[in-house]
């Protein structure tokens, strides 16, 4: 009942990803209006839309949606201010997010060395997910495992984005925050305003054709 009537080609479905149809400027103005029209207040809407966004500067892909929920709930702001504000991480942020928040990372901890290229983070991202994979699949199976290179991952990529993350996460998020506040206000003062003066005209209406002699 609710699938596409079209399927879309493996390709177009890719391409999709780092470009969206109608373009990024075009899925912005729409997430801008989901923002708008979310039924809460301003400040509880923000503090949705800052765990969303400090949550895609975390390591946990493909789990950011169930890290941002909670991030809100903690939070008390807006379960789905926090899911929008998620879509700030996407193919086209990440690698620029992965890079800062290692950067980050390497330095707190101290670790003297280079961050991965973004090519190299995300063949280790991919091969790390390729090696959990099968190594449940060993395990279940019974045969041996070897957790060598997903130790090695968690040490070198996984654990210094992680700390590294936490600084320009709070920022970004910080500043989304303070963004999403004052806008929300202005939309929602404006919104009110049309409505009370739409139901004003009504009551005028009204008024005029019950004094009007029959």
């Amino acid at each position: 009942m609710f699938k596409r009537r079209d399927r879309r080609p493996f390709l177009r479905a890719v391409f999709e990803l780092f470009w969206p149809r109608g373009g990024w400027t075009r899925a912005a103005r729409y997430m801008q209006h989901r923002l708008h029209r979310l039924p809460d207040s301003p400040e509880k809407i923000a503090r949705g839309v800052f765990a969303g966004v400090f949550t895609t500067f975390t390591p946990f892909y493909g789990l950011h949606f169930v890290v941002a929920g909670g991030l809100a709930w903690l939070l008390r702001g807006n379960f789905l201010a926090a899911f929008l504000g998620t879509f700030v991480g996407n193919p086209l942020t990440y690698v620029p997010i992965g890079i800062a928040s290692l950067r980050t990372g390497y330095w707190l901890l101290g670790i003297d060395r280079h961050e991965p290229h973004h090519t190299s983070l995300l063949h280790r991202f991919t091969m790390a997910g390729q090696d959990l994979w099968d190594n449940l699949l060993n395990w279940l199976q019974g045969n041996p495992t070897d957790w060598t290179a997903l130790n090695a991952f968690y040490h070198t990529v996984f654990y210094p984005y992680m700390i590294g993350g936490i600084l320009p996460g709070i920022i970004t998020a910080l500043v989304a925050y303070y963004l999403t506040v004052p806008v929300i206000s202005a939309y929602q003062k404006r919104r009110r305003g049309r409505l009370n003066a739409k139901l004003a005209a009504l009551q005028k209406k009204k008024a005029e054709s019950t004094a009007r002699p029959d």
